[in-house]
């Protein structure tokens, strides 16, 4: 469940073109916008402030959007092409990651967040189904529809639902550390295959993110070293969360993660 209203990203075509560029024999995608839509939505101002944020990004972890252009009808974004496709569906085809895999996905999303946060950039809705793989499995960050460049705290509610943290869901007042509670989410549905807070229903989805309803399922097997990572990220006050430079310095993080940062040899 999203918030309700949608980004440019989410209004896309839903799969982007490979394009060969003719001179450079380079290979992009395009993602395809529907200026209707972007009318429909009044989502000039988001698209904008998505495109700005993103093409002034560059950091091996991040998809690079490269530039664009539009006729008629339609706005094209020229992006990298991630040959590995979505990390989510990878996710629903094994059911969840071993441990050296699913630690080096979050050690290559704490440095692409750190950078981020450096420019001052919170992602706000980082999620399975906005993470690409390139062809030697290295994570990319792919969509930065609900992002925002600013030093101040933010006020609006944005993402999914399920990524969301407390402060979000009780509309206050949130900053970079929304990222970091994400990574908590995101590593404990790596490993046991769902987000720790789903429920059957919205109200009660929301009422376990704001209790941190938190408990390990005990299959698969995961180690104590990785369920005190995530407990440690899934904290409601926000100034306690780890902070991204602890992450990279967690046990969990050092025994296990890659340090290239790719995971075409892994396996769950």
């Amino acid at each position: 469940m999203t918030s309700s209203s949608p980004t440019a990203s989410s209004l896309a075509s839903s799969s982007s073109s490979i394009a060969n560029l003719i001179l450079s024999k380079f290979i992009v995608a395009l993602k395809v916008i529907f200026k209707e839509q972007i009318e429909k939505y009044k989502l000039h101002h988001q698209l904008k402030r998505e495109m700005e944020i993103q093409t002034n990004l560059r950091h091996p972890n991040v998809l690079r959007l490269y530039g664009w252009f539009h006729d008629d009808d339609r706005i094209y974004l020229i992006l990298e092409y991630a040959h590995g496709g979505e990390l989510y569906r990878q996710l629903r085809k094994t059911g969840h990651l071993g441990e050296r895999q699913a630690a080096t996905y979050i050690a290559s999303l704490t440095q692409a967040l750190a950078y981020c946060h450096e420019k001052d950039v919170i992602h706000r809705d980082i999620k399975p189904e906005n993470l690409l793989l390139d062809h030697e499995g290295r994570l990319k960050i792919a969509d930065f529809g609900w992002s925002v460049q600013s030093r101040s705290k933010r006020h609006t509610m944005c993402g999914t639902l399920d990524y969301l943290a407390p402060e979000m869901v009780e509309n206050k007042a949130h900053d970079y550390a929304v990222d970091n509670w994400t990574l908590g989410v995101l590593c404990y549905e790596f490993l046991f295959g769902v987000p720790p807070f789903e429920a059957e229903s919205q109200t009660d989805t929301f009422r376990r993110i704001m209790k941190v309803d938190l408990s390990f399922p005990s299959t698969p097997h995961v180690s104590s070293e990785a369920k005190n990572l995530i407990s440690r990220l899934l904290v409601k006050d926000s100034s306690k969360r780890l902070s991204l430079q602890k992450i990279m310095e967690h046990p969990w993080i050092i025994k296990n993660a890659d340090p290239s940062g790719t995971c075409s040899k892994f396996n769950p």
